[in-house]
């Protein structure tokens, strides 16, 4: 069909020609909204995972006052069980009050200084180089007991010696070991 007979076509049926170029701009439009339609996907991927996201803090949020209260507590019974950096006559008298409770002789337990961390830190590791003497229950009771106080300790380096010469002498105990402090 030519150019010239696509006039009077049309005049004769224009519903048909009607159709036609209906169904010619439908086709282009679906062909051209078709590369949207992955565009459209991603989008409405994204904003699904938004709303579940926000649904779900939602849903957590309702005791978030009570979890803070408790890890306020939590914080403070932490706080109040680390040892102070500064404080080294009071760190070294923890060791003493052990020495007294189990029996062991403590040979100058010593705070090792350390530089402080970097940053804002609220709580560090404090070093101490104990030595200790005494039969081996006494002995296992003072790492029990250092275990089981006030303080969080870390055993970092353990040695435990005899006397070679003499085996009626008491053992001795040396240890390296971390408190958690607060600077």
């Amino acid at each position: 069909m030519t150019s010239q007979e696509l006039g009077p076509f049309m005049k004769r049926n224009p519903a048909t020609a009607c159709c036609g170029l209906l169904s010619l701009l439908l086709v282009c439009g679906i062909y051209f909204r078709n590369g949207l339609i992955p565009e459209a996907e991603a989008e409405l991927a994204q904003k699904s995972a938004e709303g579940e996201r926000y649904a779900a803090n939602i849903r957590n949020s309702d005791k978030l006052k009570q979890q803070y209260a408790e890890i306020l507590a939590a914080n403070k019974e932490v706080d109040a069980r680390a040892v102070r950096v500064n404080q080294v006559g009071t760190n070294i008298q923890f060791f003493y009050k052990l020495e007294s409770e189990t029996g062991v002789r403590l040979a100058d337990p010593s705070q090792v200084t350390r530089v402080a961390a970097k940053g804002k830190t609220v709580f560090m590791p404090v070093a101490f180089n104990v030595s200790a003497q005494g039969d081996l229950p006494q002995l296992l009771n003072f790492l029990r007991m250092l275990e089981n106080r006030t303080r969080y300790s870390r055993v970092i380096n353990a040695s435990l010696t005899q006397s070679v010469v003499n085996r009626s002498a008491p053992l001795s105990l040396t240890l390296n070991l971390e408190l958690l402090g607060s600077p």
